[in-house]
């Protein structure tokens, strides 16, 4: 597998900012995997995972070590554990909205929740992507995980990963995820051409409601309720966007090329002329915005690379 020096990041993210990568690898098979961690190790440099770059923003100065972009999109249904439940694995580097399609291509349910949120499946299981009432900690079963230290693959549950909001064991930076099995629902044709209208309705409703380019979605996380104390009808406000919305900034607030997203208080989009310090001083604008009115300080939901 080839290590690429001194690859352009800017192309490789949704905000379309950053710099270069140092070294750069997109493994396919594990002992890919392998000798890119190898690479790493004699090099004594830094490794980041990328996906699709959908939440992430890259320093100006690009990054410092080696990008691995997982290149694995292979998906196979593997086991029925009845006429229902079916297992499917999904590598790493699968789009999720390519696993959907897969998925109800064979009559399978219940992913398609997750239409059109950009990203891989690594990136999604890394962050235990969410929409509304669904967390795709509700499917996964089991995964395959490299030991970054040693290149062992090893096999885990879903118990294993700690899942809470916006966050899994794979954090901890120790761990690069190969591959994911999901339990889905089979059924008839009827009800999976529900589904798929399904998706496209989310998709519509998505694209309606928040900016599909040049940002990375949310910039902050929710509020967590021990946080805040702020109620409507009794239940606690832990919507950020809610507190940056009744702040006025929504399509107005902007520093040079970075503006407060029109369609949604809690994205930052690049006019196309936005650097990386442009997008990070305007989220540090906001996070003083509502700690000065609010007392709380709004916490990344988007990675900082490089900085």
């Amino acid at each position: 597998m080839e290590i690429k020096e001194n690859i352009p990041l800017n192309n490789k993210t949704w905000f379309k900012t950053g710099g270069a990568a140092e070294y750069y690898a997109e493994p396919v098979s594990t002992d890919d995997y392998k000798s890119a961690l190898d690479f790493a190790h004699e090099k004594n440099c830094e490794v980041f995972l990328l996906g699709c770059g959908a939440n992430v923003l890259i320093s100006d100065d690009g990054f410092n070590g080696l990008v691995i972009k997982p290149s694995n999109t292979n998906c196979e249904i593997i086991f029925a554990d009845n006429d229902e439940d079916i297992l499917v694995r999904a590598g790493a580097g699968t789009e999720i909205q390519n696993f959907i399609n897969f998925c109800l291509s064979s009559n399978l349910t219940g992913f398609e929740e997750f239409s059109g949120i950009p990203g891989t499946i690594g990136g999604a299981v890394f962050i235990n992507i969410h929409y509304f009432e669904f967390l795709l900690s509700d499917f996964l079963i089991s995964a395959r995980v490299i030991n970054k230290s040693t290149g062992e693959i090893n096999e885990v549950s879903r118990e294993w990963f700690d899942f809470g909001y916006d966050k899994s064991k794979l954090h901890d930076g120790n761990w690069i995820l190969f591959d994911a099995v999901f339990k889905l629902k089979k059924v008839d044709d009827i009800k999976t051409a529900f589904a798929k209208g399904r998706s496209v309705e989310i998709i519509r409703h998505r694209e309606n409601r928040y900016p599909t380019e040049r940002t990375c979605g949310s910039f902050f996380q929710n509020f967590s309720p021990d946080e805040i104390n702020f109620e409507i009808n009794g239940k606690k406000q832990i919507h950020i966007a809610y507190y940056l919305d009744k702040l006025g900034i929504k399509g107005e607030l902007s520093i040079g090329g970075a503006h407060v997203s029109r369609k949604h208080a809690n994205m930052i989009e690049n006019d196309g002329t936005a650097t990386s310090a442009d997008i990070l001083n305007l989220a540090k604008k906001m996070q003083e915005l509502v700690k000065g009115k609010y007392g709380i300080v709004p916490k990344l939901e988007c990675q900082l690379i490089g900085f």
